[in-house]
């Protein structure tokens, strides 16, 4: 009842017209940018993050929220209508999305998709509401090893289970952790590779590198390398932009088994929602084997349902860990993460006890931003298919002029303009060979956690670092490490037996 009635507080704040407002913005640009192949809510987020620090705290987090959960409505736009995904989330829904379209269900096809996200983030909703509070309590008990061990797992997950090359991972990782060293040590007072420049005492601004490499280097990668997508054919929804009672008979038990994939997805640092995606795909599909008159590879509404599910699941649960533990699952996440920190807040236990008013309002927003979304979605797919028609070199010149203004508008300084433009070649490079951008920006953003974690552990026990593996919690982090990675390297051996089996038939 203590949870209700917080949420019915949070609801009270949520429904003044200003946070409405913001949820409405929020949901659009997140839509806008999702129908955007290359785009992304992380490219969103980062370019509203040196603007927003003007509004009050609770707007800024609703309208990132809309961001975060519109980004997943929208990436399937186009996944269904021109066979394009917007992120790597959508892909596994454009298997049999696109061939509905194909087929002449363009129509059914974004409706199923937009319903499939709708109760998926719905129902996290509802769980993160209840879930949240127990997990608040519960990280009140980590201690400094605790969180080491806890930013030690996001590392490992981010950087070598969900990417295709762990060297790649690994690397990017430290990047990010070598940037977020660069500075004043807080406890010692030494500089760290500062070249001796007062311009890097402070380090370097989490909110350039955001920037710098989630949008320009997105950028200059399209500008140089990508092919251009605006010669394929975009397919037309015609007829009815609702399901039919077979149809919603045919894809509930698919949206539910969807939902139930994504939700454990949203606690484990594991990438964001690209994993339960396909997991959610690649049960619909084995199932499918099984029934009289297979559907998949012909258009099968399951093949959509259930990936659209599994995404704004997973979502949602990410919100929640995010709130009560502080550990961001993707690099979305991990910048409004970044942006909690930009206004004094850490995100954790003590956020309930010192921000309630913040934290139900933000919850509140989750229920009112899946109810705008599936409004925004459902009757108007084809007006946001329309934004395919910005010449490519307008839209993303206007997005390098944000950057530059949005970075000086915060600093005031040139330099901060110039390790813009350095950072953005870098993440341009790394776009170009292929190395993963989020274990950057999670190194960045969990590295001096883990370094002041690490180092009051080690104070607190006289240098004895066996105190990092003796309580329960850290016992329990690491075996569960230790698990995912022998799942994960098991999959890549069988898929690489596959592979050549493939090859030698």
């Amino acid at each position: 009842m203590d949870v209700l009635q917080l949420l019915g507080e949070g609801f009270a704040g949520a429904l003044t017209p200003a946070n409405l407002l913001w949820v409405l913005v929020g949901c659009l640009l997140g839509t806008a940018v999702g129908v955007l192949p290359g785009l992304g809510s992380s490219m969103a987020v980062a370019l509203l993050l040196p603007i927003t620090f003007s509004l009050d705290p609770t707007a800024a987090f609703i309208m990132f929220a809309g961001v975060y959960f519109g980004g997943l409505f929208g990436d399937s736009t186009m996944g269904i209508l021109m066979n394009t995904p917007g992120q790597a989330s959508a892909i596994a829904s454009t298997f049999e999305g696109h061939k509905m379209a194909l087929n002449g269900r363009a129509a059914q096809a974004l409706a199923t998709a937009a319903i499939g996200a709708f109760i998926g983030g719905f129902v996290a909703s509802i769980v993160v509401v209840f879930v949240a509070p127990a997990l608040a309590d519960f990280s009140s008990r980590f201690g400094p090893a605790e969180f080491f061990a806890l930013a030690v797992f996001a590392f490992a997950a981010t950087s070598s289970v969900v990417t295709d090359n762990v060297v790649k991972g690994l690397t990017a990782l430290f990047i990010g952790l070598g940037i977020a060293v660069i500075g004043i040590d807080g406890v010692s007072g030494a500089p760290r590779f500062t070249m001796d420049s007062p311009n890097l005492f402070d380090g370097i601004s989490l909110v350039t590198v955001t920037v710098a490499i989630l949008a320009l280097g997105e950028v200059i990668y399209v500008a140089c390398l990508e092919r251009h997508t605006s010669n394929k054919a975009l397919i037309k929804p015609t007829g009815r932009p609702w399901l039919s009672r077979r149809e919603l008979k045919e894809a509930a038990p698919a949206w539910a088994r969807g939902t139930a994939i994504g939700l454990p997805f949203g606690v484990v640092p594991a990438g964001g929602s690209e994993i339960p995606t396909f997991l959610a795909y690649g049960l619909e599909k084995r199932l499918d084997a099984r029934r009289k008159n297979p559907q998949f590879g012909k258009g099968a509404i399951r093949g959509l349902a259930a990936p659209e599910a599994a995404g704004n699941s997973t979502t949602g649960m990410a919100m929640g860990a995010l709130l009560a533990l502080g550990l961001p699952i993707s690099a979305t996440a991990a910048i409004m993460l970044a942006a909690f920190r930009q206004y004094g807040l850490q995100p954790g236990p003590l956020l309930f006890d010192r921000a309630p008013d913040l934290v139900w309002s933000l919850l509140a927003s989750f229920f009112i931003a899946m109810v705008v979304l599936l409004i925004l979605n459902l009757p108007f797919a084809m007006l946001w298919a329309k934004l395919l028609l910005i010449p490519r070199p307008y839209l993303y010149a206007g997005i390098t002029v944000f950057c530059g203004l949005g970075i000086y508008a915060t600093s005031g300084s040139t330099f901060d303009l110039l390790m813009l433009l350095g950072i953005g070649l870098l993440g341009f490079l790394m776009r170009a060979l292929d190395f993963p951008l989020a274990p950057l920006i999670i190194g960045m953003v969990l590295g001096p956690l883990a370094e002041t974690s690490l180092r009051d552990a080690a104070m607190s026990s006289n240098g004895d670092f066996s105190v990092l593996v003796q309580s329960p919690i850290t016992i329990v982090l690491y075996a569960l490490l230790a698990l995912v990675l022998i799942v994960s390297v098991r999959g890549r051996v069988v898929a690489r037996k596959r592979e050549k089996q493939l090859v030698k038939s």
